[in-house]
């Protein structure tokens, strides 16, 4: 059992597949040329499946498959299949421009949800945030969720100014169909132009639904990440990551390993523990993933608190969140 001495059980792992992603997302990705992670450095699938069975053997009883865009690796189908072996809820993260291509797998493996990046329900601005007119498909692929019997979770980076005016459009899409909106607040990382003026708070969020409708609290689950809300009558539901504003630290049981096989702590974490190397040499990774977890920060990797007006971005020691794998 991976616990940390603020005696919080680690029983989720997040995985990252891939730092390429297909979309190029500014809040995401810092820059065009940014210069991906060559093959030899990062995870393959049978390191993936062996590393992951060592933190089953942990404790872990979830993982979630994340990028980059993990279903730009021409192995993830394999990749689902071969982890869905294991004793854990197996769940995916990804951009849904390819999930069309993995829907075989997906089903194979039984994954019953699945969380999709997507900021506007506006194709122009669609085109504007990510660089590439890849909307339609989108859309299509949540569709396909749907009819599968899958349930789509829809990730929205609110930023003022730029689609915060769309929350209520989101909104709406629950009263029609059975999506789960995530409203998510703006985070720093490196290379992303973080400003506290763009963050529309959990409060602000809650407050524009408000004026709308009657919402019905739904409380945030133990672990979870999310306040979450009902709107009488809507199909679906809504909910607020508030990571900056109200962090939900106290019960986090999230680990993280990014492509290359680095162990963080937490996503705001500045240090990291290479696992890969030594798995690859044939070491006990055991005590560098133990000391690891015992090492987690009380909150926000120790970097900042929720005092949005002391937060200085330029001082946080981080990657991107496309190396991180969110």
């Amino acid at each position: 059992m991976l616990i940390d001495t603020f005696n919080r059980k680690h029983d989720y792992l997040r995985i990252s597949l891939t730092d390429a992603c297909n979309l190029r997302c500014t809040y995401c990705m810092p820059e065009d040329d940014y210069a991906f992670l060559p093959s030899s450095k990062t995870m393959k699938e049978e390191e993936i499946f062996r590393i992951a069975e060592v933190f089953v053997s942990l404790g872990v009883t979830k993982i979630r498959l994340t990028g980059g865009e993990p279903l730009v690796r021409k192995d993830a189908p394999e990749i689902i299949r071969r982890l869905s072996t294991l004793p854990v809820t197996l769940s995916l993260t990804t951009n849904a421009t390819r999930l069309h291509t993995c829907m075989d797998a997906i089903r194979d493996a039984g994954i019953k949800a699945i969380n999709i990046s997507l900021d506007t329900l506006d194709r122009n601005r669609f085109q504007l945030l990510t660089k590439r007119d890849e909307f339609e498909r989108v859309r299509a692929n949540i569709e396909l969720l749907l009819q599968q019997d899958i349930q789509p979770k829809i990730n929205m980076v609110v930023m003022k100014g730029v689609n915060d005016q769309e929350i209520p459009d989101f909104i709406r899409w629950t009263s029609e169909q059975p999506v789960h909106i995530r409203f998510i607040e703006f985070m720093p990382f490196s290379g992303n132009h973080w400003d506290k003026e763009k963050v529309l708070t959990w409060r602000d969020i809650v407050s524009i639904v408000e004026q709308h409708h009657s919402i019905v609290p739904l409380g945030r689950g133990q672990n979870e990440t999310a306040s979450q809300y009902q709107i009488p009558g809507h199909k679906g539901t809504f909910a607020v990551i508030s990571t900056m504003s109200a962090p939900f630290c106290g019960d986090c049981n999230r680990i993280r390993l990014t492509a290359d096989g680095k162990l963080k702590n937490c996503l705001f974490s500045a240090s990291e523990t290479d696992i890969l190397t030594p798995f690859r040499n044939g070491a006990d990774i055991i005590p560098l993933i133990t000391e690891t977890i015992r090492m987690k920060k009380k909150e926000l990797g120790g970097q900042f608190t929720a005092e949005l007006d002391q937060v200085e971005a330029s001082h946080i020691q981080n990657r991107s969140m496309i190396s991180i794998g969110g």
